[in-house]
């Protein structure tokens, strides 16, 4: 998008670095500039509650010096910089931030141009109170590691704590002190683009991940040079968005969204996250950002939330189509009044406050708490001790795509890759012979990224083929095309009009296929990779169709038609249909988008320098029309239990009730067997324990790591209870042939609920424990909990 009136910015040159052999089963350590290690869980950031006087006594003072106008100032957030998420882009800034009328900035990083605005607001503004700089960090800075739905499927919660720190570092060193990170929404609709931004479906895995990727984030100290603030999104419910379109209506239960929806947000806050932003659906029929129950009542008074909370981009103009107000200045006062700190981008604020509190239509002191609050978050950060802590060149040389953090990318790059298939051990391929290399997808280094793949370079990415060639640099290659991406015009001049970079082969479908066959024919095995385009998924990018796009399809049944073994290798940001892929490819490996180090990643699972330990965090359907599908479904009362001719039951005419792959799905070269559960008593007291145990021994060839999952039933409640609900797991590593007894602590805690009164409790009656490898393949044990 043309940018107006924007300062210049100078770019800081990416530094690279060369990957060598990592042990396949250990994580890789982080250390510091210091050269310690980071401790792989961090304690919680200390955010100062109950602030302390010296903090206090500084605001105060500061505050009693500012205008109406400089405080309105610092509700403001401007969008300078080399990208813009939205249709608008701020003007006028370097004149705002010289009369103390802006509060951060978005879209800014680099030393360099860091510094020269920072010193705007040092120098030339009257109270010289410092910026925010934000960004979105996502799933990396320089260094990019998978897709957030990727890094979930490690099942991995230190690998993933790990990415966001290094995610941390490279982001404070490039100038950066704010990331719009974690994203916790819960999702269950594939079609819906931001799926891959996020955890899954589930509400206790994705709680997890919240809390790591904010101890990530902050560390232990907020203050320090080398951690950032983090920031929860989308609050709330934005997964939910009905017929999975971005930006669509949410409408759900109190019961549903307190259980599943809300918890990630609270364990994000609980973990220390320092800021919160708004989503833009509405609830209960009230725009969030316009949502004094969501901000207020239960953010603030409920959860006790003193931090900092911003809009999404331009959410307050969006205000008016929403229907919240008829213009620009009925919308600021809805959004202040709902508890809205911070405009993003918007200057919705910025312009119509002040008139606002003429007119008596709100207060001075509005302003004043969302005022302190900004003015707080600064605080904590340094910034009134060190404005220029972030803009470092000399940081920025040593830290930026450093090798260290480029192992650790493929390190963390390998564990969240998903073996879906593997027939007759066509995995893991030899490293002599010959493969035929085909697919769209083969080449591509931007789609390596992902999509909000930040400030990543996507020259710096090893493509698959690049990986393979790095890895098994004996095995004769040779490749075609076989498609392109996508077929349809359409989509084509959308993707591209927005950043795709698609490059799109002239050639027709059946020419290109025709030339991938000859090059099958003569290989000994054939990998297509295969799937979608980094511009599919993402933000704005909900797709109706979720198979493969274009004429991939037919490029895969031609390739199948050779008799050569086919390898299936998944690009993709969601969970797509891939029925006939299923039950053709003689293996199918998902690798997401795997970020900076995904080609070697990718290659050392193909070719087993590591045994595939990734389970999927969201169902993979049989059909779109599935749809909203996931595991923690309700019982109805007319269960379906698989006989044909059984009509009057809840279930498709034309497709299985089941899902292609259930939720924690995930394959290994290795076979696990597991004992049946046993627990330690078959009561649980209230406010007391239950142990469960498991044997899980290695059955196969290959030592490997195995996700075991342990699942709950509520068999009877005062309201309908999911068929089952994750609230535990561990991820073990057995060599072959060893067998490790594993341990759960159930407590009274786990089996709560909000009952029909909207009471959060644990009722007395039966359950049902089930341990397995996934939420499908499971053995049960049953227990009684007792008042």
């Amino acid at each position: 998008m043309k940018m107006r009136n924007v300062t210049t910015l100078a770019l800081v040159l990416l530094l690279s670095g060369s990957c060598t052999q990592m042990n396949p089963q250990k994580p890789t350590a982080i250390a510091t500039e210091t050269g310690k290690p980071q401790p792989e869980t961090s304690t919680p950031t200390n955010t100062g509650k109950p602030q302390d006087a010296k903090m206090k006594k500084f605001i105060d003072d500061l505050m009693a010096k500012m205008t109406l106008e400089e405080k309105i100032g610092q509700l403001n957030l401007v969008s300078v910089g080399f990208t813009v998420t939205g249709p608008v882009v701020s003007e006028n800034v370097d004149e705002k931030i010289t009369k103390g009328l802006v509060g951060g900035v978005f879209n800014t990083f680099t030393p360099i141009a860091v510094r020269k605005l920072q010193e705007k607001a040092i120098s030339q503004s009257r109270l010289k109170i410092p910026l925010l700089f934000g960004y979105d960090v996502i799933h990396g800075h320089r260094t990019i590691f998978p897709m957030p739905i990727g890094l979930a499927a490690s099942w991995d919660l230190a690998a993933i704590e790990r990415s966001a720190r290094i995610s941390a570092d490279e982001a404070s060193a490039d100038g950066l002190n704010w990331v719009f990170s974690p994203m916790v929404d819960i999702a269950r609709d594939a079609r819906w683009g931001r799926i891959s931004e996020g955890s899954g479906e589930d509400t206790y895995l994705t709680s997890q991940i919240a809390k790591a990727m904010v101890h990530g984030y902050q560390g232990a100290d907020l203050a320090a040079y080398n951690t950032v603030m983090a920031c929860v999104k989308h609050f709330a419910l934005y997964g939910a968005a009905e017929a999975g379109r971005d930006y669509n209506t949410t409408d759900m239960s109190d019961r549903r969204m307190f259980d599943e929806y809300l918890p990630p947000y609270k364990a994000a806050l609980d973990a220390g996250a320092a800021s919160v932003m708004s989503s833009f659906n509405d609830i209960n029929g009230v725009p969030a950002t316009g949502n004094k129950w969501l901000m207020t009542d239960l953010l603030r008074k409920q959860w006790g939330f003193d931090g900092l909370v911003v809009t999404d981009y331009t959410a307050i103009n969006e205000l008016i189509p929403h229907g919240m107000g008829k213009n620009e200045y009925e919308v600021a006062k809805v959004a202040l009044d709902a508890g809205i700190d911070m405009d993003m981008v918007g200057e919705v604020f910025l312009q119509h406050l002040n008139q606002l509190v003429k007119d008596g239509k709100i207060t001075e002191e509005q302003i004043n708490v969302a005022c302190r609050r900004i003015l707080e978050g600064k605080y904590k950060l340094g910034l009134f001790e060190d404005p220029y802590r972030y803009a470092n060149e000399q940081r920025a040389k040593e830290t930026l795509l450093k090798k260290e953090y480029r192992d650790a990318a493929r390190d963390i790059a390998r564990r969240t890759l998903v073996l879906l298939k593997n027939q007759n051990q066509t995995l893991p391929l030899k490293k002599t012979g010959s493969i035929a290399l085909v697919g769209p997808l083969v080449k591509s280094q931007i789609d390596q990224l992902g999509n909000w793949n930040g400030a990543g370079d996507y020259k710096q990415a090893i493509s698959v083929e690049q990986g393979i060639r790095n890895v098994a640099p004996n095995v004769k290659i040779t490749y075609a095309k076989g498609a392109n991406i996508a077929s349809d015009t359409l989509m084509l001049k959308r993707l591209n009009a927005h950043g795709g970079m698609l490059e799109i082969d002239p050639r027709s479908p059946q020419e290109m296929i025709r030339e991938a066959v000859q090059v099958a024919k003569k290989a000994e095995v054939v990998v297509a990779v295969v799937g979608e385009s980094q511009g599919m998924t993402g933000e704005a990018s909900s797709r109706a169709d979720i198979t493969l796009p274009g004429h991939q399809l037919d490029l895969l049944k031609a390739l199948k038609a050779t008799g050569k073994p086919l390898v299936v290798v998944l690009m993709n940001g969601r969970p797509l249909a891939l029925k006939w892929e299923n039950d053709n490819a003689d293996a199918m490996l998902e690798t997401w988008f795997a970020g900076t180090e995904g080609g070697n990643a990718i290659a050392d699972v193909l070719f087993g320098n590591y045994n595939p330990s990734g389970k999927i965090t969201a169902t993979f359907p049989v059909s779109v029309g599935q749809l909203p599908i996931y595991y923690s479904h309700k019982a109805t009362g007319r269960p379906y239990a698989g006989q044909l001719l059984d009509k009057y039951k809840s279930r498709y005419l034309d497709v299985p009730n089941e899902p292609l792959y259930p939720f924690g799905f995930g394959l290994s070269y290795t076979s696990f067997s597991y004992t049946a559960p046993t627990l330690s008593s078959s009561t649980m007291k209230a406010g007391g324990n239950l142990t469960v145990s498991v044997q899980v021994k290695n059955t196969g060839n290959f030592d490997g790591e195995e996700v075991v999952q342990l699942y709950v039933q509520d068999l009877i409640g005062s309201v309908s209870r999911p068929v089952k609900e994750l609230k535990h797991f561990k991820k073990i590593f057995l060599k072959k042939g060893e067998t490790q007894t594993v341990t759960f602590t159930l407590s009274e805690e786990d089996l709560k609920f909000h009952d029909i009164n909207m009471n959060y409790v644990a009722e007395p009656g039966d359950f049902k424990v089930y341990v397995g490898t996934n939420s499908r393949d499971v053995q049960a044990a049953p227990f009684t909990l007792v008042k």
